[in-house]
């Protein structure tokens, strides 16, 4: 469902994601993991289309994200770390916004907006002004529009941010679940935990190239001293950057 062949990108002679090869199927919930500016986000905005690749190619449910976007686009979610968001609707106003622009049945988008906005626990505010809400909200909204239309791949870039504890286990739960369902996640976050308890596979990413790639229990067989995940990515990281 996600599949990206020899992805480049730089910026100027900064090359961000080098010669990036992924393969993700259909219900994989993959995490990619790496220290600040090893390029999460730089891959994820090529993927969602939002940068256009230096050379390479990123192919979303067998469509060109640069060559055929909207077909791409039907079958994407995207959930940035920052909800792009209008301040001055309120999020009912949002929701129809989103139903607009996916072509959505307005009948049946009105009834899911209301059954999202429950999940989320955001319907009691669903008439209030988005610029009144508070950032865990923003990030609750920002999953509720993402799921409106039903995508089969849904791309996740640090979705803690402004989150309790009692709401990232949820998110982490819906999601885990919705994998279980056929929906491929790809989701880039710093948070291990949530990594060690829902990912399948998961990718390591450092100075824009994939440095290692497979199950959490591979990626721990990779250490001299196995220990926690977090022991493991630091070791890892660290042996690449040594000299």
């Amino acid at each position: 469902m996600i599949e990206t062949i020899d992805l480049v990108k730089r910026f100027g002679s900064k090359t961000a994601v080098s010669h990036l090869n992924l393969r993700i199927p259909a219900g994989e919930f993959f995490c990619f993991l790496g220290p600040n500016g090893a390029g999460k986000t730089t891959t994820i905005k090529l993927l969602t289309g939002l940068l256009k690749p230096s050379s390479g190619r990123a192919v979303i449910g067998g469509y060109d994200i640069q060559q055929e976007p909207v077909a791409a686009k039907q079958l994407l979610g995207y959930i940035p770390d920052t909800p792009f968001l209008y301040e001055k609707l309120t999020g009912r106003e949002f929701m129809r916004f989103v139903t607009g622009l996916y072509q959505l049945p307005e009948a049946a988008a009105a009834q899911r907006t209301e059954e999202l906005l429950e999940l989320f626990e955001i319907r009691d505010v669903g008439d209030q002004l988005i610029e009144d809400y508070s950032h865990g909200m923003r990030q609750k909204l920002s999953f509720a529009s993402c799921f409106l239309h039903d995508p089969r791949i849904v791309v996740v870039d640090e979705p803690w941010v402004g989150l309790d504890p009692k709401n990232i286990r949820f998110v982490k739960d819906f999601l885990r679940e919705r994998a279980r369902n056929g929906v491929t996640i790809f989701m880039s976050t710093h948070s291990l935990s949530v990594i060690e308890d829902a990912a399948d596979r998961i990718g390591i990413i450092h100075n824009g190239a994939l440095l290692h790639i497979g199950s959490l229990n591979e990626i721990k067989a990779l250490s001299r001293n196995p220990g926690s995940l977090e022991d493991v990515f630091l070791e890892l990281t660290n042996a690449e950057a040594a000299p």
